[in-house]
């Protein structure tokens, strides 16, 4: 093949599909044949021009899984895999050289070159985005290997499930006995609740919209004990009565734009609980009262992403085959439908009840649910 086709964001709501001459791994680098990029809130939001980071003329997708076509030596030696291999990249290419590196915490470099699907890096090629046939994957970059006897279906919940991890149990510290209300239906909370469950929780409520149902039934047999309506239930009331009133020790936000969870999420956690901020609100302020947060003694984190930790412990979640992972996965399109694909996850399209979807290359997507 001497081409590959990608989707290229050119504007709003505009995708052109493009031949890009096929990108060279080099010494250092690698090429990836993508099998599937996963899609989350966030490209719905890059789209439409929603998104205050976005880049026109880039290629987006920051969910790539993929087999490798070809490696530099110097990579293959420093990334311990070989062609044939699959893998995923995480989304920030590091600089690899800044404290937050050296201690290989790399999503908090302070230098980074740049992201997959988002920000521009130096490149060879503007093949930079899971959005396409193939990917150049940078020197940089930090990529992990899944077998390839998982289905792509499942094994593209790669980012997702690290999501609920991480953002769950190593930045909420879910654990043993606990009570744990998520905020949001999306695949990540329902990630987030299928990993507080692992972590030992005792009690897990999952709040979502009307239009969630679907999800929040999903989030009941992949972990929820309880989940909310929060436009036809009053959320405080409701997680006052399913808990007997002793209130939520973790709380995770993983709304998007949507200003009333972080209200709620300060009545709901206890004296001394977590709340784990994830949903972006596009730089809408959201007005609290910090008295809470003194008289309750809350501690509040922010989750930037996820990290090479979290993506480890979802790979070995995924691969162990105990949770019946698939069900999260509703819809395959391949590349040429990917706005589709885009206004189904977004809830757009009438009769598509969307969780988890992915763009394959290739002409075999289809619409397959």
């Amino acid at each position: 093949m001497t081409n590959a086709r990608a989707a290229v964001l050119t504007g709003p709501s505009q995708i052109e599909m493009t031949d890009f001459p096929m990108p060279h791994a080099g010494a250092d680098g690698a090429v990836l044949r993508i099998e599937a990029a996963g899609l989350c809130g966030s490209d719905v939001e890059q789209y439409l021009g929603e998104d205050p980071r976005v880049r026109y003329g880039i290629v987006p997708g920051h969910e790539p899984l993929g087999i490798i076509e070809s490696i530099g030596a110097q990579a293959a030696q420093q990334w311990g895999v070989a062609v044939g291999d699959r893998i995923c990249v995480e989304v920030v290419v590091p600089c690899r050289a800044c404290d937050k590196c050296a201690s290989a915490e790399f999503t908090e470099c302070t230098d980074t070159l740049g992201s997959y699907g988002y920000r521009p890096f130096e490149a060879p090629t503007p093949l930079t985005g899971g959005f396409a046939e193939y990917m150049y994957v940078h020197p940089n970059s930090v990529v992990h290997p899944i077998s390839r006897e998982v289905p792509i279906e499942v094994a593209a919940l790669y980012n997702p499930i690290a999501a609920g991890i991480r953002w769950a149990c190593h930045l909420g510290g879910a654990g043993q006995g606990d009570v744990v209300v998520v905020f949001g239906a999306g695949q990540r909370g329902i990630a987030a609740a299928l990993a507080a469950k692992d972590a030992g929780a005792e009690t897990v409520i999952v709040t979502g919209l009307s239009r969630d149902a679907h999800k929040l039934k999903l989030a009941e047999r992949l972990g929820a004990d309880a989940t909310i309506n929060a436009e036809t239930e009053d959320v405080v009331a409701r997680v006052l009565e399913i808990t007997g009133g002793r209130l939520a020790d973790v709380v995770l936000d993983v709304t998007p734009v949507a200003l009333d969870p972080i209200q709620d999420a300060l009545e709901v956690v206890r004296i001394g609980g977590t709340i784990v901020i994830a949903g972006l609100k596009n730089g809408r302020p959201a007005p609290i009262v910090t008295d809470r947060l003194i008289t309750k003694a809350i501690t509040i984190r922010g989750a930037r992403g996820v990290d090479a930790l979290a993506i480890r412990a979802a790979i070995g979640v995924i691969e162990s085959g105990r949770h019946p992972l698939e069900l999260m996965h509703t819809h395959t399109f391949s590349l040429r439908e990917l706005d589709t694909a885009l206004a189904v996850l977004a809830g757009d399209v009438a009769g598509e009840d969307a969780v988890h979807v992915i763009v394959v290359p290739g002409e075999d997507g289809a619409g397959q649910r």
